[in-house]
Formats: C-alpha cells, structure tokens, sequence
C-alpha cells in the first residue's frame, strides 16, 4: 500500500490516534482517487502543484468549507514533507502553496453561571443515565479533558487516595488531574448504578451505554448540546466549549498560565494563551475597578 510506511511513522513515531491517523488516510486517498480519475495517475509521489490546485478548486466547487480544505492540504502536505525526509522525492510540491482565507469564529466559554444553572441535579433523572450525563458533565467542566480522553477514561484511571485521575492524551502522553470532592460524589453515586447494568461488553471503561458498551463520539456531544440548550444562548454548545470554559474560568480567578497548560495537556503555551481572552464584561470589569482615570 503506497501510504503504509507514512502512517507507521504518524503512529509509530508521532504517536497520533488512531482516530487522527485514519483522517490522514482518507484524505490521502481523496487525493489520489481524484488524481486518478482527473490525469489517469494513480500513484501521487510524482505530482506537480497544478493537480493539487485542481484537487482544491473541485473541492471548493463541491462546498467543502475552507477550513475542511486547509485540513487536507495540511495532510497532503505532511505525507510531501515525509517523502522528502525518506528521500522518494527531491521537491515538495505544496512549497509554494497558502492556506485558503478561513473566517475568525470566536467560541465563547460557557458562564459561571450557566454551568452552574446546568450542573443542577434537578436537572438529570434519577437512573443510570441521569447520574451518567451529569457525571459526563461535571468531569468535562472540573477537569478540562477532551471529549476521546473522557470516552477513554477506565475506572482503574480514578485515584481515590490522591483525588486524581489519570489521562491518557495526545499522542499517548500521560497526565494527572486533581478531582474535587463534589466530583469524586458524582463518580460514586454514578458507579453505583453502572454495576447494576447487565451485559456490561466493555468491563474496564468508566462510562458505558445502557446496553453496557463504551459511549462514543456523537453521545457526548448530544448530552452537552441537550442539557444546554435549556440553560445557555451560546450558539456552539459542545464539549470542547467546556474545556474552554474550564480554562478561562481558572484563568478569570487567577489560575498561572503554566498550571493550566499543564491542566490542559497542552505542549506549547501558545495553545493554551487562546483562552487569556477575557470576556467584554470581564474586560469591562477590571478596566472600571483598576483603571487610574476611572477613580473618584
């Protein structure tokens, strides 16, 4: 298989997901099936830029969004820069290429109080999936986990005697999360109800379905985006807003940006400097209180 040997190295090497690595095929192979179908060329190694940009302008006239290109451009790009380094070709030729222009959303973070609006036990029923959902809920807000780190979790993960928690993140990193009382409850209260399912298939997994199997992709978002909608006007509510709203509301109390890189799993401060951005009221706030012309 003619990608075999770039995709050891993303998993092998660059320790991606398996879910990161199969996005990286199937654009991959986007590519070539348009190549083939397009200059009758199936094999890609030798292309020139003025496919690529054919491959582009095909994808724009089927409505495939700008950023959805870029990101399969980016993988183009990096199976390019791969052959380079194995020495296959001598020229990459996405060299010369620009990202397409891609419009700036800016993704508001949930409120202290619509979280705490949400985080009402009133709110969830009293089964198996009520102390399920809420669980899901105050582990994304109290810990700032990714929604696959939270599918991932194993009960084993859970360290009652440091009130921590054990995550395995990107690229299989390892890190450690403190767990606050409330949300230690929450995991008990939730477990009880987790032994008494039948049929349990995936015995080690921390949060199941009602049929016993370990919870998926769309079942997380649905559960945020439900329990939300009721409480929050924000027009995006999914579980990466959560981890939004975990970072900026340690930040808005004073929490060091290192802490909350750690926190977070992130590598680089840069990533986690997305959330220093203060809402306009919080702005608003500080600038009213502590601004020197504003005194008197």
């Amino acid at each position: 298989m003619e990608f075999s040997s770039f995709l050891d190295y993303l998993q092998l090497e660059k320790k991606y997901s398996q879910k990161t690595i199969i996005a990286y095929k199937n654009d991959l192979k986007s590519f070539q099936n348009f190549n083939h179908n397009k200059f009758d060329q199936k094999n890609i190694k030798g292309v020139n830029y003025s496919q690529i940009r054919s491959w582009i302008v095909s994808l724009v006239a089927d409505k495939i969004s700008n950023t959805s290109i870029n990101r399969k451009i980016s993988s183009l790009n990096s199976y390019y820069k791969f052959l380079l380094k194995t020495g296959d070709i001598k020229i990459n030729p996405l060299n010369e290429h620009k990202a397409l222009k891609t419009k700036s959303t800016i993704q508001l973070p949930f409120s202290e109080t619509e979280i705490s609006n949400v985080l009402n036990p009133l709110n969830f029923d009293k089964s198996f999936e009520g102390h399920r959902d809420f669980l899901i809920l105050e582990l994304l807000y109290t810990t700032g986990i990714r929604r696959q780190e939270l599918i991932d979790l194993k009960i084993q993960n859970i360290d009652y005697s440091n009130k921590r928690i054990k995550v395995l993140g990107k690229r299989n990193k390892e890190r450690y999360i403190p767990l606050i009382s409330s949300t230690i409850e929450s995991i008990d209260k939730y477990l009880k109800y987790r032994d008494e399912l039948k049929n349990i298939k995936s015995n080690d997994k921390l949060f199941l379905t009602s049929k016993g199997k370990s919870i998926y992709d769309n079942l997380v978002y649905r559960i945020t985006k439900k329990y939300f909608a009721g409480f929050s006007t924000k027009s995006k509510k999914s579980p990466h807003i959560l981890r939004h709203s975990f970072a900026t509301h340690l930040l808005n109390n004073g929490a060091d940006l290192n802490s909350v890189k750690d926190l977070l799993g992130h590598t680089s401060l840069a990533a986690t400097q997305v959330y220093t951005n203060r809402s306009i009221e919080e702005i608003k706030k500080v600038f009213k209180k502590t601004h020197p012309r504003n005194k008197g």
